[in-house]
């Protein structure tokens, strides 16, 4: 599976963004799709995960309530829509597959190349 993401950018506090990862390979629908975001001297955080048929979705604390992640297997692309954005929600964001429901990074076994968000106060 190839990952690319894109749809990031500059926002003020309190805009909103909505991230796409494109993904190749037939076998997109059956993996767990999640996002995670690097920021400057900080470890690589997860943002969330959502399993392949939809119906379980799994945030992290900071973004729950603002991020929302979608997919569409047909388009082989995951979302994550983020509102309300915060300047700590600055970071290059990442998406990664996996085949398991897991929030652990060591566990995706494909990541796209980084897409920068921005947000400024």
């Amino acid at each position: 599976v190839q990952l690319q993401a894109y749809g990031g950018g500059l926002v003020q506090a309190g805009g909103s963004l909505r991230l796409s990862c494109a993904a190749s390979g037939r076998t997109f629908s059956s993996y767990v799709m999640g996002w995670f975001r690097l920021a400057p001297g900080k470890d690589r955080e997860f943002v969330a995960c959502m399993n392949w048929s939809g119906g379980y979705t799994y945030y992290a604390d900071s973004v729950k309530g603002r991020f929302t992640i979608s997919r569409d297997n047909a388009k082989n692309t995951v979302y994550l829509q983020m509102n309300s954005l915060k300047p700590e929600d600055t970071a290059v964001y990442y998406c990664a597959a996996s085949r398991v429901v897991t929030r652990l990074t060591r566990n995706y076994d494909y990541w796209g190349q980084g897409t920068q968000v921005t947000v400024s106060s």
